[in-house]
């Protein structure tokens, strides 16, 4: 049996871009414990008890600073901006004026571009051990999006065993902005096998499909009848090998789905039968995207063992993909004056 500890604090410990890289912990009355980095102001580590009592790290992750700078999956754990998944050709307008981004991924910009808040060290505070909140500045015109805008990512613990993300953000100019969570999750275990064995529920009565660039086709489906039917339970692997075009295009799940629940209640759950432990997803974003790690890189992991294809699973709460160049969906505009604020909450518990 994998035995599963925090990593090594002063293997986070070094100096980039001038400024210095920490490794951040917190923990709870019930036995959890968390581990976060100032570099992409990340999850590394969630250690939470399974059925058994054994603490399992169920956050794919890498045990070093310079394993995460140099893996070939970037986004681990990673707060996402300025802009979450795909903005179509790289290319959105503001009015009269036009903003090309850096394309990172085929022609469409991805995750606010290679150099995006993933890779960004950022400024921290610690209040009562309890939570650690990050600040950002992104200058005008980084990666191509326009205005300074000023980011605060807020993580706490609570001894109800959540982890509560508060995202702010304040900009000098009009903008768009989409921020996010990219935590891979293995609830068997980070390293231990793939995820096609979980079940996932998404009581989401509509999905946004994709064309072959992985951009949506600006049309909302139901799920009614189709693999992305996750109203009651089932596991990964009954629907991500259907033969139809929307898995095909994206080789698995890589789809955001209408959230439909007040913050009061899950918008996503999946859950392990062989850990026994219980995820919950709360959110007040207008979708959650379920990606099932289809172009996990073979990098090594915290435990040793490779991330192969599917060997971890996203939920990301976060506005529509290719929102700026498709009006009808939620806006994701930001105005000066104006703050955005979000939250994501991820709950652990065990199913009864």
């Amino acid at each position: 049996m994998t035995i599963y500890t925090l990593p090594d604090t002063k293997a986070f410990e070094s100096c980039l871009n001038n400024k210095n890289t920490h490794l951040l912990t917190l923990a709870n009355r019930a036995g959890m414990q968390i581990a976060l980095s100032d570099y992409g102001a990340r999850l590394v580590s969630v250690l939470v008890p399974n059925r058994h009592g054994d603490l399992v790290d169920v956050v794919l992750g890498f045990d070093s600073i310079d394993a995460y700078r140099n893996a070939q999956e970037q986004y681990h754990g990673a707060t996402i901006g300025r802009f979450a998944n795909r903005i179509a050709a790289g290319h959105f307008y503001l009015g009269e004026a036009s903003f090309p981004l850096v394309q990172n991924n085929a022609e469409n910009s991805l995750h606010g571009g290679p150099e995006g808040f993933h890779r960004k060290v950022w400024d921290r505070q610690v209040s009562l051990k309890k939570q650690v909140d990050f600040y950002y500045v992104s200058p005008d015109g980084e990666e191509g999006f326009p205005g300074t805008l000023n980011t605060c990512v807020s993580y706490e613990l609570t001894n109800e065993n959540e982890i509560k993300i508060h995202f702010r953000a304040t900009t000098d100019k009009t903008t768009v902005v989409n921020l996010t969570n990219h935590a891979y999750f293995n609830l068997n275990g980070e390293g231990n096998g793939d995820i096609l064995n979980h079940f996932i529920e998404i009581p989401s009565t509509h999905f946004i499909p994709i064309n072959d660039k992985q951009i949506p086709t600006g049309e909302l489906l139901p799920v009614e009848d189709t693999a992305f039917d996750f109203r009651e339970a089932k596991k990964i692997a009954q629907g991500i090998n259907t033969p139809v075009d929307q898995i095909h295009y994206a080789t698995g799940y890589d789809h955001g789905f209408v959230n439909e629940s007040p913050i009061s209640s899950p918008a996503a759950a999946a859950y392990s039968e062989e850990s026994g432990i219980l995820l919950e997803v709360f959110t007040d974003q207008p979708s959650i995207h379920l990606y099932t790690g289809n172009f996990l890189a073979d990098d090594q992991g915290k435990s040793g063992n490779r991330y192969l294809k599917h060997g971890g699973f996203c939920f990301e709460a976060q506005h529509y993909p290719d929102s700026p160049n498709q009006p009808h969906f939620p806006t994701v505009i930001l105005n000066p004056g104006e703050e955005l604020k979000q939250t994501i909450i991820y709950k652990f518990s065990i199913k009864k």
